[in-house]
């Protein structure tokens, strides 16, 4: 710092003199403009890139040595090499799973248990994963979306340590979290340790929505916690830890690997995407506010290009924009197939710093039938985690009507994670 002070002085002395001697302002002004770009440089931080919780095996590979390990994970379980960067928070490059990295480092993985979309990301939304082999290592994979959600005892029987590392976005009714939940509650019951190698949340920057309400639990909701919670994995896991909220207030042995070089304001593009339809950063910033729309009939975009980045149904009124889905990766019988749905592209718009449900509304008031808008099962209740939200967009309340009523359940939960935060 002292040295920038003399540096600057020094330079600003010459820079004077120079215009003394100069007769015209435009030298002056010319002084000045150096000056201000040689301040710049010498003022401008260098950040340094996220490394994320995978990345710190000096933390986590002596924990594993000499024991039987069972493995969580699916496509975003990797270990990044990453070079410096000046002006962007992380320039994530080439990547090893962590499970190969395992095995090369000769940890004794003994299976892999694969969340919603499988261990390789291919799966539908909603589709049952099957219990298979991977054919890289051989190694056997259970599913957490098939039969059982929860490990049983018997798939723990032979496992000493279960490693978590997988990618989450930050959104309750992301079933990510679920899985967790069910981990850990296995480990808590069989006195497994779980390590959870912690990731940045892409939608970690605010908190928002109703809180769920526990008579509307199910696995796209678990846990009463707004629909954005602002949790790493790390932290949610130690908020469900700390707060007893598996069966019978148990608690599992957990430890988090923190990232390094993280803080929950940076803007964090996913080198991977986490599944088959938030293919990228756009989607993922776009989902907390469009999956309400996977409990109505208007269609987010599943088989299309644009999944969660845009909106439409045949039912709503013609507009600029139109889109067609059919089946794709991801999205074998995507809602409204083969039809053509008027509805709003979203892709270039600002990203969002909180739920907007000007979407929701918008859709609800312009559509032709409003009493086939909501979807007969319940399911919009589930991910909004309450009835009061359905019923106050069919009463015709705005969005910052409806937002009042959730700011007291809000406060509370704020100051309920505080004791979990690993990071500013």
């Amino acid at each position: 710092m002292r040295f920038n002070v003399f540096k600057n002085t020094v330079l600003l002395f010459v820079l004077v003199l120079i215009s003394c001697a100069s007769k015209t302002k435009g030298n002056l002004t010319e002084a000045n403009q150096i000056l201000a770009q040689t301040e710049t440089k010498i003022n401008t931080p260098i950040i340094a890139p996220i490394s994320v919780g995978a990345n710190q095996t000096t933390a986590y590979l002596p924990l594993l040595k000499g024991k039987r390990i069972g493995v969580v994970a699916n496509q975003t379980s990797v270990i990044f090499k990453t070079r410096q960067s000046t002006h962007k928070a992380t320039t994530n490059q080439k990547h090893t799973h962590i499970v190969d990295s395992l095995i090369s480092e000769k940890i004794n993985v003994i299976k892999v248990f694969a969340p919603e979309h499988g261990f390789r990301g291919k799966a539908d939304a909603g589709e049952v994963v099957k219990d298979g082999i991977d054919t890289k290592t051989g190694l056997p994979i259970i599913s957490l979306y098939g039969k059982n959600k929860k490990p049983s005892a018997e798939q723990l029987q032979d496992i000493d340590i279960v490693l978590f590392d997988i990618q989450d976005v930050g959104a309750r009714f992301y079933t990510y979290i679920s899985s967790l939940h069910y981990v850990m509650e296995a480990c808590a019951e069989q006195n497994k340790q779980l390590i959870v190698l912690d990731r940045p949340n892409p939608n970690g920057h605010y908190i928002d929505g109703p809180i769920l309400e526990m008579e509307h639990s199910s696995f796209v909701g678990m846990h009463p916690v707004p629909v954005v919670h602002g949790l790493t994995i790390g932290e949610y896991a130690k908020m469900i830890n700390g707060e007893k909220w598996l069966k019978n207030g148990v608690q599992c042995n957990l430890s988090v690997i923190t990232m390094k070089h993280y803080n929950r304001q940076m803007a964090y593009d996913l080198p991977i995407k986490p599944s088959p339809n938030l293919p990228n950063a756009q989607a993922i910033n776009l989902y907390p506010s469009l999956c309400f729309f996977e409990g109505t009939n208007i269609s987010a975009g599943r088989g299309t290009g644009l999944q969660f980045q845009i909106y439409g149904s045949p039912l709503l009124p013609i507009t600029n924009y139109t889109f067609t889905p059919k089946a794709n990766d991801g999205a074998k019988y995507p809602k409204h197939e083969n039809e053509i749905c008027n509805g709003y592209n979203l892709s270039e718009t600002k990203s969002l710093n909180g739920l907007n449900l000007n979407y929701l509304i918008t859709a609800y008031t312009t559509t032709k039938n409003q009493s086939d808008f909501f979807i007969k099962n319940g399911f919009f209740t589930k991910l909004a985690g309450t009835k009061k939200l359905q019923q106050q967009i069919e009463a015709g309340w705005n969005e910052d009507k409806i937002k009042a009523t959730w700011t007291s359940g809000l406060d509370s939960f704020k100051v309920k994670r505080q004791p979990y935060i690993l990071y500013n």
